[in-house]
């Protein structure tokens, strides 16, 4: 077998069909450990309009869910234990665990929303213009996938973790159009036509396409080009590394997937190198923050 051993990264499901109230976004999301900063994330999504969130625990031993109960109301959250490592059982490829939970989400929750998010604790997605994600989302209704560009940030010349936070802290990130070593997408969806699912793109209706934040249509493949980019509507950010003592710490607890831990480190390390190589100042998130809180 060619794939023996190798990551099984893509699956495909039948949508979930819709409930008749459907509405609202959702993010679906895997955690481990994020203690530290989750609560600014969650709290500064739910102030941006998310209306539940979707949380898979994958061993968590830092009280990591005990601060989501802390930050958000109980009608706003699900949490799920997902401490787990899956593999075929004649070829023996692991099973992505993202990307399982992310199939069970649409299949087991997705009825009942508009969109889903799929994004990360290190990430961040803003409302450009609007004064909501909902809102911002609006004008494209009639699309069932918006890819959004990862803006990295690196570490900001911080040593330690600063007081105040993530986004008031950390204002100096690469230029997606240049940084293509670095450079990926998140994605958020309709969930009744979702019809297979990997971590940075998904099909729908079966065919591996979408939007980005101002409607233009793309095929995944053909998301690099630079027509496709675009920060009109909504930005994500990417807090890749945060202070270089986080930094090691990325790199002390691995990949989140079986790799060797030699290329792991040469990979992140890659990445920041090209992240803070050229970088732009970005006070977007700053500004929100400052409109959030009136």
């Amino acid at each position: 077998m060619l794939w023996r051993n190798r990551t099984i990264s893509k699956l495909t499901l039948t949508p979930p069909i819709g409930l008749p109230n459907r509405d609202g976004l959702g993010i679906v999301l895997i955690v481990r450990n994020e203690a530290a900063h989750i609560a600014e994330w969650a709290q500064f999504h739910h102030a941006a309009g998310v209306r539940h969130f979707i949380v898979y625990d994958n061993g968590s031993t830092d009280g990591t869910t005990a601060v989501l109960r802390g930050v958000l109301p109980d009608h706003a959250l699900t949490i799920l234990p997902w401490d787990q490592k899956l593999a075929d059982g004649r070829g023996g490829a692991e099973i992505h665990n993202q990307v399982l939970a992310y199939a069970h989400a649409l299949r087991n929750f997705g009825a009942g929303f508009r969109w889903l998010a799929f994004i990360d604790t290190d990430e961040f997605m803003l409302p450009v213009v609007a004064d909501n994600l909902p809102t911002a989302l609006n004008a494209l209704s009639n699309h069932a996938q918006v890819s959004l560009p990862w803006h990295m940030f690196g570490r900001g010349g911080h040593d330690t973790p600063p007081p105040g936070g993530i986004l008031r802290n950390y204002l100096l990130r690469s230029d997606p159009l240049q940084a293509r070593h670095s450079q990926n997408w998140k994605c958020i969806v309709d969930p009744t036509r979702v019809t297979g699912v990997r971590v940075h793109g998904f099909d729908i209706d079966g065919a591996g396409i979408g939007v980005n934040d101002v409607g233009v249509l793309a095929t995944h493949k053909d998301r690099a080009n630079r027509a496709f980019y675009s920060r009109a509507a909504i930005q994500l950010n990417h807090y890749y590394t945060r202070s270089d003592a986080e930094l090691q710490a990325k790199i002390n607890r691995g990949s989140n997937k079986t790799v060797d831990a030699q290329k792991h480190i040469k990979r992140v390390m890659r990445i920041v190198d090209e992240i803070e190589r050229d970088t732009v100042e970005d006070r977007l998130a700053r500004d929100i923050l400052s409109r959030q809180q009136g």
